[in-house]
């Protein structure tokens, strides 16, 4: 598999906000999004190719280090809740991210491994492929227009990610089948509209495990967006998600 990162950090985004996890980045995805922060791992997808072996080995090297904790932009009370976080024991948790994750078939021997080695499983996904695998909280990212890329900068990839960004079914199929979440990337008060839609679609039974999180790579970004959008998530029974990782680390790698 080509990988491009392993690293262990703190879950910035969702249920599990806060929790120690090791991070897992597998390189490559089916989609283009305009937004997307890691393009080293989908529009240039760069890393190393690895076995399930090696990814094993490598995984519980890094669940064995302590957090290095920075607190970029961060509140007094935020800085505090990461230093105590730094009380170390080896992380239990493992993401699953990308690029797109469910795209390398080998992904369901993967997450075999890495069960049976005794780490909870979160997967992040656009929810455009299904795969039977082993998987704790599946993660999934709907992808809305607002992910469109510009045409100059897309090409032919264009009406590609058009084309295979939305696929409720298969959302609906990941929803039935495992503990899930539902995130989407907000970048405009607009976007609450087919995020109603899409959710009409698939129909989740627990409102409060869609989540909306505002689109921004900085915590300047994320505050303006945060300001309007945490009240129209309470509004329609959703949950506000903040990205407490770039408000931890700010936007770099290896967070």
């Amino acid at each position: 598999m080509l990988i491009s990162e392993i690293y262990q950090s703190r879950q910035g985004e969702g249920l599990l906000t806060g929790t120690p996890s090791v991070f897992l980045r597998t390189s490559g995805c089916n989609l283009r999004c305009g937004f997307c922060d890691t393009p080293f791992a989908s529009w240039e997808p760069t890393g190393e190719q690895m076995s399930i072996e090696e990814i094993r080995q490598a995984v519980s090297i890094a669940a064995s280090k302590p957090i290095e904790i920075e607190t970029a932009g961060a509140t007094n009370a935020e800085s505090e809740s990461a230093e105590a976080a730094t009380k170390f024991e080896p992380a239990k948790h493992l993401v699953l991210t990308g690029g797109e994750p469910m795209l390398p078939r080998e992904v369901i021997e993967l997450c075999q491994a890495i069960k049976e080695d005794g780490f909870h499983i979160t997967i992040e996904t656009a929810g455009t492929i299904y795969h039977d695998l082993p998987c704790d909280l599946m993660s999934i990212s709907p992808k809305l227009s607002n992910s469109d890329p510009s045409q100059s900068r897309a090409g032919e990839w264009l009406p590609k990610h058009q084309s295979n960004r939305s696929r409720p079914d298969i959302t609906l199929h990941l929803m039935e089948t495992y503990n899930h979440q539902l995130k989407f990337v907000v970048d405009s008060p607009k976007d609450v509209d087919e995020i109603l839609e899409y959710v009409d679609l698939v129909k989740p039974k627990d409102l409060s495990r869609v989540l909306l999180m505002p689109q921004g790579i900085s915590t300047s970004e994320l505050d303006k967006r945060e300001k309007w959008l945490a009240p129209l998530a309470e509004e329609h029974g959703f949950t506000f998600c903040a990205r407490m990782h770039i408000k931890w680390y700010g936007n770099k790698r290896g967070t």
